[in-house]
């Protein structure tokens, strides 16, 4: 074994000698000593464990606990969750639809993705996971829990769950299913142009998604609007974030990538030509926006490209890169930090709302008639306004405009969109503000 060390340390050396960079002789002596370590610990293991272990048992857990112990996020990929790993951006998987993160050595929802087990079972971002399958999952990787939790379709996973706002944690049994790969999601929220456009993460199609999106949207009406939802959105591929957000940019910054000592590794801007929409926009981001759509948010806040309305995001702003090795193993590593076009780091930070709107569960209880205070125009005997004094053109309504045009607006909503808004204080406000944005930006302080 000291042999095998010997020349693999050798073999180190003389690799990056012939890549011109040559390593000072201590530090070759350095690198030596600590895999002379390693050694002795693997052989004590390997011969006096109390049960047997296969080498590549003993050095897959070596590699996974030198990267678990530097962040959350790298971790060791053996080949089972390396090809996991890619199908959750090229392929269909079985699942239950959350990310995860770990929480001081503690699995942590960052999101449910929509229309999956997870996120029609009530599952939130902050919860805890406990166990799964009545295994605790303290010092649980997420890899490890991703395995556990994915399973053949219509099986089940049985899970500890401790809601964030909860004393007691619960158990809750899902059922696993196909997890939706289709990314986007869009309709009109009223009859004034007001777009709703949701992204639910960032895979290969989602930039042509929501292209096709767009365009379905300008086929039925002029968009005049658009209010992009990026709550609970965990996520994933840059590059999908950079065309996305371009997508809405005709110039400026999107995104910085700066590795060790802040050197920058990568930026992107803006393309003028792939911009495809100007209308006036509100985000709408909640701790369940992370990583990726926390990179649009941010881009779209610092340009100045659109109101950034709800709560403040998870903070995922680290990058890795996924590093296959020779045996179809792969190495998931923390490179680098986003930062966003105004050089604000995304990480443990995320995106600070322009306007905070804590999200309100709708009420179960039933609604009470409120009492409207009587205006002007209740009053008996009233002064109407009628021709020029009323500031309307000829042939509009007067007396009983608003509540005729909130009439036809109902009809002309979807009930299944007006549901949405029913119960969405949010997505409301959002809509209210996108309204108002082209009158909003024109007031001038003085």
């Amino acid at each position: 074994m000291r042999l095998i060390v010997r020349l693999l340390v050798v073999g180190l050396v003389c690799a990056i000698s012939a890549g011109s960079v040559c390593f000072a002789a201590e530090d070759a002596v350095s690198r030596y000593n600590y895999m002379k370590r390693f050694s002795k610990a693997f052989d004590l293991v390997r011969n006096s464990y109390v049960r047997e272990v296969t080498n590549d048992d003993l050095m897959n857990g070596a590699i996974r606990g030198m990267l678990q112990s530097l962040d959350p996020h790298s971790t060791f990929l053996d080949k089972k969750d390396f090809e996991k790993m890619q199908e959750t951006t090229t392929g269909e998987f079985f699942g239950i639809g959350i990310e995860m993160t770990s929480e001081n050595n503690q699995l942590m929802v960052v999101s449910p993705i929509e229309d999956t087990p997870a996120h029609k079972a009530g599952l939130r971002s902050g919860d805890f996971i406990l166990a799964i399958d009545g295994q605790p999952s303290s010092d649980m990787s997420t890899q490890e829990a991703a395995s556990k939790i994915r399973g053949p379709k219509d099986t089940e996973v049985e899970l500890l769950i401790l809601h964030k706002d909860a004393n007691a944690p619960e158990t809750v049994r899902l059922k696993r299913d196909a997890i939706p790969l289709v990314s986007v999601k869009s309709r009109f929220l009223d009859d004034n142009g007001i777009a709703w456009v949701r992204v639910t993460r960032f895979t290969e199609k989602t930039t042509t998604e929501l292209h096709e999106a767009l365009e379905d949207l300008k086929k039925k009406g002029e968009v005049k609007g658009i209010v992009l939802d990026l709550r609970n959105n965990p996520g994933g591929l840059l590059k999908q974030s950079v065309t996305v957000a371009n997508a809405f940019l005709d110039k400026g910054a999107i995104v910085s990538i700066r590795g060790r000592g802040s050197h920058i590794l990568e930026s992107h801007s803006a393309d003028p030509k792939k911009a495809v929409v100007q209308a006036p926009m509100v985000v709408l981001i909640n701790p369940g926006t992370a990583s990726a759509s926390e990179i649009v948010a941010g881009a779209l806040q610092d340009n100045k490209r659109a109101l950034v309305v709800g709560e403040r995001s998870f903070g995922k702003g680290s990058v890795q890169n996924i590093h296959p090795l020779e045996d179809g193993t792969a190495v998931k590593l923390t490179i680098a930090l986003y930062y966003t076009p105004n050089g604000r780091s995304i990480q443990a930070e995320g995106i600070t709302p322009d306007i905070e709107i804590p999200f309100e569960a709708p009420s179960t209880e039933e609604k009470k008639p409120s009492f409207e205070i009587p205006r002007e125009k209740d009053l008996s005997g009233h002064i109407e306004l009628t021709g020029k004094e009323s500031g309307k053109e000829p042939g509009k309504p007067g007396k009983e405009e608003d509540k005729d045009d909130k009439k036809a607006q109902k009809k002309l909503v979807e009930k299944e969109t007006q549901g949405m808004l029913d119960r969405d204080n949010q997505l409301r406000m959002a809509l209210q503000l996108a309204r108002g944005l082209p009158r909003i930006t024109k007031i001038q302080v003085r």
